[in-house]
C-alpha cells in the first residue's frame, strides 16, 4: 500500500475552497489533511512531521528543501479584512500590541508596517489566548483569521495590514503558500493543483456550505472580494520583497 502524504491545512474559512476540492478529489483517498491555526502547519512542516503545507510565508526561509509547489495561494489586492491591528484608539495614540500567537507571517508584517509605513515605535508584547478581551484604552492588538469576524463592530479604529502593504509597496501580499519539504511527483502535483483549481472555481457552492455557520458576514462577499487565490507574477514580487524585508530585520 503506498503510503499517504501527510497534509498540513490551515483551519481558517479563506481556506475552505481549497478542502473543497480537495476532500471532493480521489487525492482524498492519499492524503492525511490535518486542519490547524497557521503556526502549527508551520511547525508541523519545519519538523517534517508533514509532507506539504498551507503555511505562512515568513516560514519558507526555516523550511529544509522548502519548494512552492501550487499557483495557488492564500493572498490579497488590497484590503485582506481578516488580518488587522485593532484598536479603541487612533494607532499613534497607542502604547503597546498584543501580537497574535496563530501567525508569524502577520507579525512580521505588521512589524515592518510600524516601522516603514506609520512610523511608529509602540511597544509589541505576545499575546496570551484571551488576549482580544484586553485591547482596551491604549492597548491594540494584531488578530488575524475567523476571530476577527465582526470585530470592526467592537473596535472604531481597524487597520488593514494587507491594505497598507499594498499602499506601501504597490504590490499585493501573500500570508500562506503550499510548500512542501520533500520532492513530489508531477503526477501527484498536478492532480493537487487541479483540485485546488475545482474548489476555488467553485466558491459560491463553498460560500453556500458555510454562510449558515457565520451569520456575521457574507461569506462569498468575504472569499470572492477580498482573498485573491492565484499566486500570479504580482504576488511573487509581493512575496519576494517580504522575505527579503524580514531577511532584514
Amino acid at each position: 500500500m503506498t503510503e499517504q502524504i501527510k497534509i498540513s491545512a490551515v483551519s481558517y474559512l479563506n481556506t475552505k475552497p481549497f478542502l473543497y476540492g480537495l476532500f471532493r478529489s480521489d487525492l482524498n483517498k492519499e492524503c492525511n489533511i490535518s486542519l490547524d491555526f497557521p503556526a502549527e502547519s508551520a511547525r508541523k512542516l519545519i519538523n517534517s512531521e508533514v509532507d506539504l503545507g498551507l503555511v505562512p510565508v515568513a516560514i519558507i526561509p526555516k523550511i529544509a528543501n522548502a519548494q512552492i509547489v501550487s499557483d495557488f495561494c492564500i493572498g490579497a489586492v488590497g484590503p485582506v479584512k481578516t488580518v488587522c491591528i485593532y484598536a479603541e484608539k487612533p494607532l499613534e495614540q497607542i502604547q503597546q500590541i498584543y501580537l497574535d500567537y496563530q501567525s508569524r507571517t502577520s507579525v512580521l508584517l505588521a512589524q515592518i508596517l510600524l516601522r516603514d509605513y506609520w512610523n511608529l515605535k509602540p511597544e509589541l508584547i505576545s499575546a496570551p489566548t484571551n488576549y482580544i478581551d484586553h485591547i482596551s484604552g491604549n492597548k491594540a492588538g494584531v488578530i488575524i483569521g475567523d476571530r476577527t469576524f465582526g470585530l470592526e463592530q467592537r473596535f472604531p479604529f481597524v487597520y488593514d495590514l494587507s491594505a497598507a502593504w499594498q499602499e506601501m509597496t504597490g504590490l499585493p501580499f501573500v500570508f500562506a503558500a503550499w510548500v512542501s519539504n520533500k520532492t513530489l511527483t508531477h503526477n501527484f502535483l498536478d492532480r493537487f493543483n487541479n483540485a485546488l483549481c475545482e474548489g476555488v472555481t467553485r466558491i459560491e457552492q463553498v460560500a453556500q456550505l458555510f454562510q449558515s455557520s457565520h451569520f456575521n458576514i457574507d461569506v462569498f462577499d468575504y472569499l470572492s472580494k477580498y482573498i485573491s487565490y492565484d499566486l500570479d507574477s504580482e504576488k511573487k514580487k509581493g512575496l519576494e520583497l517580504f522575505l527579503k524585508m524580514i531577511d532584514d530585520m
